[in-house]
C-alpha cells in the first residue's frame, strides 16, 4: 500500500520504513495426515513489470518516530504529523468548491422546459 500510495501521488507518506516482507502465500493444501504446506507463491510487481520493495520495504517521505511514552499518553506522532502536513497541503491548496445549480422550481417551469 505504501508503494502505490507514493505511486500514485496521493500524498505524504509519514512515518518509518516499511517491514519489506511482501512474498506470500495463496492456498494451504491439506496432507492425508490432516496438517497442511505452505510455500511462498505471490508477490508484488510494479505496472512496469520490476519486483517492489521485497527485503527493502518503503521508505517515508517524513521519518517520524513511534514513541512508546507519547502513545501511553494517548498520541500518535506519526498520525499527529500526517495530519498537520495534509491541514498544511489544503492551505496551500484548497479544494475547488463545487459550483450548485439553481434548485428546481416545478411550479413555475422556464418557458425552454415548458416547450418540450
Amino acid at each position: 500500500m505504501p508503494w502505490m500510495f507514493r505511486y500514485t501521488k496521493a500524498g505524504t507518506l509519514v512515518g518509518k520504513r516499511t517491514w519489506g516482507g511482501l512474498i506470500g502465500v495463496l492456498g494451504f493444501p491439506t496432507l492425508m495426515d490432516g496438517g497442511t504446506i505452505t510455500a511462498p507463491n505471490i508477490r508484488i510487481s510494479s505496472p512496469s513489470g520490476e519486483w517492489i520493495a521485497e527485503n527493502t520495504g518503503v521508505a517515508p517521505d517524513v521519518e517520524v518516530e513511534l514513541e512508546p511514552k507519547a502513545i501511553r499518553e494517548g498520541h500518535d506522532p506519526q498520525l499527529e504529523r500526517a495530519v498537520s502536513l495534509a491541514l498544511e497541503e489544503l492551505k496551500k491548496h484548497p479544494p475547488a468548491l463545487p459550483a450548485r445549480p439553481p434548485y428546481p422550481d416545478y411550479q413555475h417551469p422556464s418557458p425552454a422546459k415548458a416547450a418540450k
